[in-house]
């Protein structure tokens, strides 16, 4: 049996991390999980030496440990940012030196196999660059404006049918309720100098009959077409009213997929499509670390199967 390790970072309650993490077990795949911004250094030793062959040594949690040189694969999931919220200076320099000592030799594994890696996330979660990916990929995407300009925001929303989105799907409450920001329509009338007070995307809308999320894992493709009430903009924010089915990704769009993965060093990709009525993709947008377990479920979708297969194998083999 093959005893090198998978280790997986992700927060403490991670549904969908479990479901691969049973698979891996099942597999008798040595797993190693932990929180780095969380665990260390409470829970998680770090001694890691500089090697002819790349980084070595050992990383401990609790009683178990990996060694660094062997490991497999590192499944980055949804691991806690480390902190750096504290006013006091020690604090804040202990914090920093764990995100780039911890952080670091974590993105450095020799022989290691990323899913994806960390560095190659943070970049490709920028909107303007994952449109130009998309285009340059072969993919159709909207028209596009980002601008903090009122008067060239009520422009371009006057030329065609528009909607609006965050750039980031960050965290937001209202009236202390965790709140999402979805995409809305917006029209000339509605913008002002608000506007002015920070980076705005705003969009042609793209006239849909429905939507896709196809998930990307290696160069597995698997798509579920996503049906809302009519009306629906943003299909995030009717969860409860949404139907789904399995379809097959044209094989154009497949490889544009791939091509876009490749341009960013990712091994997933979760991508949002809004599909029109002569079965056109426009490409939204693409999460690099999305959610898709609710997914698999309902459209009955093997996607904890290949995502095993490319952390225990380096390839998704699943058919």
């Amino acid at each position: 049996m093959d005893g090198r390790p998978v280790l997986v970072c992700t927060e403490n309650e991670d549904a969908t991390a479990d479901l691969v993490i049973a698979e891996l077990n099942r597999r008798r795949v040595p797993v190693l999980r932990f929180d780095p911004g969380r665990d260390f250094p409470a829970r998680v030793v770090l001694v890691a030496r500089s090697e002819a062959g790349g980084w070595g040594g050992q990383l401990s949690v609790g009683q178990h440990k990996a060694d660094l040189s062997a490991v497999r694969a590192l499944y980055h999931r949804r691991p806690s940012p480390y902190p750096t919220g504290s006013s006091e200076q020690a604090a804040r320099f202990a914090a920093q030196e764990n995100r780039r000592g911890l952080g670091g030799v974590l993105g450095a594994l020799p022989r290691c196999l990323y899913l994806s890696h960390p560095q190659a996330i943070a970049q490709a979660e920028y909107k303007p660059a994952q449109l130009d990916a998309a285009t340059r990929a072969g993919l159709m995407a909207p028209a596009t404006l980002i601008t903090n300009g009122p008067l060239e925001a009520q422009a371009f929303c006057a030329e065609q049918r528009a909607i609006y989105k965050p750039l980031h799907a960050a965290a937001y409450e209202i009236e202390g309720e965790p709140a999402g920001i979805w995409a809305a329509p917006v029209e000339a009338g509605e913008i002002d100098g608000a506007v002015s007070h920070s980076a705005h995307l705003f969009q042609a809308q793209v006239p849909k009959v429905a939507d896709v999320r196809a998930v990307v894992v290696g160069e597995q493709v698997f798509s579920a077409r996503i049906t809302a009430p009519p009306g629906v903009v943003d299909w995030r924010s009717a969860y409860r009213s949404l139907t789904y089915e399995p379809v097959i990704c044209p094989d154009e769009t497949r490889g544009a997929l791939v091509r876009f993965l490749a341009a960013f060093g990712l091994n997933f990709g979760a991508f949002d499509f809004a599909v029109t009525a002569d079965d056109a993709w426009w490409f939204l947008e693409c999460n690099p670390n999305g959610q898709w377990a609710w997914l698999e479920d309902a459209a009955g979708l093997p996607i904890t199967h290949a995502i095993a297969d490319l952390l225990e194998n380096g390839a998704s083999r699943h058919e």
